[in-house]
């Protein structure tokens, strides 16, 4: 007999398209330039902008290290979870004991047991994945932002060409850094099929629910768009940089 029943499939599947919908919305849909994940993405290129014309970049640095570490964190956490995940499968008859002894509802045989395990650590090992390109992205965008060169040592051009680039690929790494707290996040989700596919369902709507409110009516979102913030203009011929008031372009 197939350990999956009709009421599985259907909340798995509910599961998938609540996920990708969520990722094609936020990435690909036109919504996109209206969700938070794409108000901080001009944020980071604007970032690279200031950078170039600051001597000092002891401040950028530092942020571009807390970026790094902040990455490496949940990587490292991903790559727990998957070993606590062969834990499980290696206790399964135990877990198994336990749950009827305690008439906690985890599953109905070791089958269906494994299948969820394996299925919430693939989650874990596809965030993970997007952790460790997210950081090593990271790295290649502090080696390009360090080789950007201070003004008066190469053409304006150069200049800023260099700092966008610097810039590109730090919005490539908060994007895979995204869809990496994503996983994270529909893994609580996946959890409440430990329960049944009642709890997966509801779980799954409770996650796309508040990600939604997240990018686009948190009051995060409302922050970064509130009123006006300067735009670092490229040098004119004197090499003089201005600072000019320009409205949100995301509202």
């Amino acid at each position: 007999m197939h350990p999956l029943t009709q009421l599985d499939l259907a909340a798995a599947a509910w599961f998938l398209f609540a996920w990708l919908g969520f990722n094609f919305l936020i990435d690909i849909s036109p919504l996109r330039g209206k969700t938070l994940s794409s108000t901080m993405d001009q944020y980071r290129l604007d970032w690279m902008t200031a950078m170039c014309t600051r001597e000092v970049r002891i401040m950028d640095t530092s942020i571009m290290a807390g970026l790094q570490q902040g990455t490496a964190f949940f990587a490292s956490t991903a790559l727990l979870a998957i070993g606590g995940g062969f834990a499980l499968l290696d206790a399964t008859e135990r877990i198994l004991q336990v749950a009827g002894d305690l008439s906690i509802p985890v599953a109905d045989s070791r089958a269906l047991w494994e299948i969820k395990v394996l299925g919430l650590m693939t989650i874990f090992a596809y965030g993970f994945f997007k952790f460790g390109w997210a950081y090593r992205l990271f790295n290649y965008s502090s080696i390009v932002m360090g080789a950007v060169p201070e003004r008066g040592k190469a053409s304006e051009e150069t200049i800023h060409a260099m700092a966008k680039q610097a810039g590109e690929l730090n919005v490539l790494a908060g994007r895979h850094f995204n869809r990496g707290q994503r996983a994270l996040f529909f893994a609580i989700a996946f959890l409440g099929w430990f329960a049944g596919p009642y709890v997966f369902a509801g779980a799954t709507l409770a996650v796309l629910i508040v990600l939604l409110r997240r990018q686009f009516a948190s009051r995060a979102r409302k922050a970064v768009l509130s009123g006006q913030y300067p735009v670092i203009a490229p040098a004119d011929k004197s090499g003089e940089y201005t600072a000019t008031g320009s409205s949100n372009p995301f509202t």
